[in-house]
Order: C-alpha cells, then structure tokens, then sequence
C-alpha cells in the first residue's frame, strides 16, 4: 500500500479541502478527537486562517501543513500547530476519507511526513496531543519511536474542549537514530 501514498506541502487548492474536512466532518467523529464543535469558525474566516499561513515565509508559520495523498488524491493532513521555526512543534493527524481510517496509512504517512517536519522547521522536539480516548494516533505515535511524556487533562487547542490527552515527544537525537 505504501507505494500508493504520497506527502507534499499543502497548496491554495487544498484549502477547500481542509475547511470541508473541518466543518463538514460527521460531529461525531470530531468529537471522538476532542473538538468543541461550538468552537469550530465560520467556513470565510477559516479560510482566510489557512490562507495567511500559506503565505507566511517558513520561519514565520504558526502552522505549517503536510497534505496526505492517496493514489494522487488528498485524502488527508498533518499539520503542525502552534509551530516554533527552530525549537518545537505540535503535530496533528488527520485522514480526512472516511474509507481510509483504520487501515493503517496514518502510520505509513507518518513515516513520510515526520522527516519532512524535522528537515524543514529545523525541529529539537516534535509533539503531538491526542486525545486519550482516541486510540488511533497514541498507537501510531509510539509505533513510530514518540517517549509518552505524560498524560494530563487540558484544553489542548482553541477547537477543543477540556479532555484527557496524552502527550508524546520525538527529539531530534531519537529521531537521527531511527
């Protein structure tokens, strides 16, 4: 299946995609991440988010997005956000085809996506956050090497609501000897 997946950095043309992924999404499978649907904005000002990030320079990007392709079609991203070009980031996972959940590709894009993070946002640490409840990401997370740090309840973006989460890190050192 691997040689049928691709990454690229997103584009203007993948906008579209992502607000629909967002605000079109079955609520239940957002809240099953961790999303306070009430806190999802409007479709123009969530375009207008991901359009200025587009256009930032590298260093500047509060976040910075990987889209994930199956057999040359998006089917889904992984974003980095909030970034810190240099020190540290925040990695979140999302297939958005409902066909293709559960059968493994999350880890397969990670693979292809984590180097790409660390290469170009010149990275010491990579996080990610998952909501405790959501099997998928810890399991691919700690397949892939992450250390779990700890788990803890937050609110762990300005689109979700207070919840369990685990937070996992990738250093620079652990990620040159995988």
């Amino acid at each position: 299946m691997e040689h049928f997946l691709s990454v690229r950095e997103m584009n203007e043309n993948d906008i579209p995609l992502i607000v629909s992924y967002w605000l079109d999404a079955d609520p239940l499978h957002l809240q099953g991440m961790g999303v306070d649907l009430e806190k999802l904005p409007p479709r123009q000002n969530l375009m207008q988010i991901l359009e200025q990030q587009l256009q930032l320079p590298l260093d500047e990007k509060r976040s910075y997005c990987i889209i994930w392709e199956y057999e040359g079609s998006p089917v889904g991203h992984c974003n980095t956000n909030p970034t810190a070009y240099g020190e540290a980031a925040y990695m979140h996972l999302h297939i958005w085809d409902t066909d293709k959940r559960k059968k493994g590709m999350g880890f397969s894009f990670l693979k292809k996506t984590i180097p790409l993070f660390f290469e170009r946002l010149k990275l010491l640490n990579l996080y990610s956050e998952p909501f405790a409840l959501n099997p998928a990401p810890n399991h691919a997370l700690k397949k892939y090497g992450f250390e779990l740090e700890k788990e803890y309840t937050t609110i762990p973006g300005s689109l979700n609501f207070e919840q369990p989460v685990k937070r996992w890190v990738l250093t620079k050192e652990k990620f040159d000897r995988l």
